[in-house]
């Protein structure tokens, strides 16, 4: 059972799918690297026996609010980049599934003074991890504009990447951008008509995962789960945009990020995980009714290769 705390904090999607893809047994050991507000977490837990383990990984310190105590449960505060290093130290060598739900919880999204949302008006941050250095007002009012460029255009896939990064530049000569509501008014004259809300978010979501080096740390994390997974192990991954999504798809599918596939010299492809479905799983249309931050979700699963 879910508790309010964790209803709240955030709506687990398509959870049933994710326990399905993660083919959990009783005596496994399962990681859930984004405990978020627990609700994938708890449902695991409760398919656990005694001998069962669950580790869960959050960077940040709302998360761990979230945890509870038993003998077979770890939370790990920590960024999920580190995987490998807190098993190890928790003396696990190999585990039965990974689960990822990547993104931007809802509580973030609702907490304003986070900075995550196009809807506030709080100090810039979009920090998940809050004891990081790097904060959203310093990418608005320090990077260079080159830096903003490349940005803009590789993770908020906008048409006029360079217009927005002069026209930031241009406006905190000024006076410093401050805010989420500072940043979304100076953006207003470059957003295309009918389509504004997509606009701001792409722009929001390139500096977010400029702040957090989501890209970076997500790549990491794939390459470690193949060394901890044992074969056969589940590798079940959730993502909310293009961006991530291609990522786990060519890592899953060619075993590389960039998409280019290695041959042995037999002509078999070189990856070290089987998708388990070839195409990603989408929530139904009752669940988005629901939940309507469920939309845009891709689940993918892949197993461990048995002979890597």
């Amino acid at each position: 059972m879910k508790t309010n705390n964790e209803e709240k904090y955030h709506v687990p999607v398509m959870l049933r799918e994710c326990l399905d893809g993660l083919d959990i047994q009783s005596d496994g050991v399962y990681v859930d690297v984004t405990f978020g507000g627990g609700g994938h977490s708890r449902a695991i837990f409760e398919q656990l026996s005694e001998k069962g383990q669950l580790i869960a990984f959050d960077q940040d310190p709302d998360a761990a609010q979230n945890a509870w105590e038993a003998p077979n449960f770890h939370f790990i505060a920590s960024n999920f980049s580190f995987l490998k290093n807190h098993l190890r130290m928790l003396g696990i060598k190999q585990v039965d599934g990974v689960l990822a739900d990547l993104g931007v919880s809802s509580h973030q999204f609702n907490e304003p003074e986070r900075g995550f949302s196009i809807r506030s008006n709080e100090k810039l941050d979009m920090r998940m991890n809050q004891q990081s250095e790097l904060s959203a007002l310093t990418v608005v009012n320090k990077w260079g504009e080159d830096e903003l460029i490349s940005i803009f255009q590789k993770y908020g896939e906008v048409r006029s990447p360079r217009r927005i990064a002069q026209r930031i530049s241009t406006e905190r000569e000024r006076e410093m951008i401050k805010t989420t509501g500072d940043l979304v008014a100076l953006l207003e004259p470059l957003a295309p008509k009918f389509k504004e809300n997509k606009f701001y978010a792409q722009v929001f979501q390139a500096i977010r995962i400029a702040v957090n080096d989501e890209m970076e740390v997500l790549e990491k994390m794939l390459e470690q789960t193949a060394e901890v997974l044992k074969p056969g192990g589940r590798l079940v991954v959730e993502s909310y945009h293009s961006l991530e999504d291609r990522l786990v798809k060519n890592y899953m599918k060619r075993g590389s990020f960039d998409g280019k596939i290695t041959k042995d010299f037999y002509g078999n492809v070189l990856k070290p995980f089987d998708e388990v479905v070839r195409k990603p799983i989408t929530p139904t249309d009752e669940e988005v009714a629901v939940n309507k931050r469920a939309r845009s979700a891709k689940l993918r699963i892949a197993a461990r290769g048995e002979g890597e």
